[in-house]
């Protein structure tokens, strides 16, 4: 996947939206669900470190099984632990991307979640850094699930 843009997340105003208490059920709704909790700031719920977070749009279909499309904003958060498995973005040789963090015996490994793509290995050769954790994805229902 490519990076398309790059944004650094720099709120000030809270903005608080309604919040229902209670789950959506996907069968029969009940009546006795029909009342608000609290206001809900999404600011608050998706970005934990406001300095260290990042949002960004990607292109392309390397990680469609991650739940990542083209055209989806990634919300990234540069101070979170690139640990195993973890869907991350990294430079490598200059170029952003979004792959798989995986550790094997020693080595690391760029993984797409596509059985098009070939693992990127990480060797001395490679000019690599991880730059950020893939917190959450947001994506227009609009644009199509498929």
């Amino acid at each position: 996947m490519k990076i398309i843009n790059i944004i650094p997340s720099q709120y000030t105003q809270r903005r608080k939206r309604p919040f229902f208490l209670s789950r959506v059920c996907a069968g029969f709704p009940s009546p006795a669900d029909d009342y608000l909790d609290r206001g809900l700031d999404l600011n608050e719920f998706l970005i934990q470190h406001p300095a260290a977070t990042f949002f960004i749009k990607v292109s392309g279909d390397s990680m469609i099984n991650a739940g990542i499309r083209s055209g989806d904003i990634l919300i990234v958060d540069r101070s979170l632990e690139p640990g195993n498995g973890k869907v991350v973005v990294a430079v490598i040789n200059g170029e952003f991307t979004v792959k798989r963090l995986r550790r094997r015996q020693g080595r690391m490994v760029l993984e797409a979640d596509n059985e098009h793509y070939q693992p990127i290995e990480i060797t001395e050769g490679i000019d690599f850094e991880v730059w950020g954790v893939v917190a959450h994805v947001i994506r227009s229902l609009d644009k199509g699930t498929g």
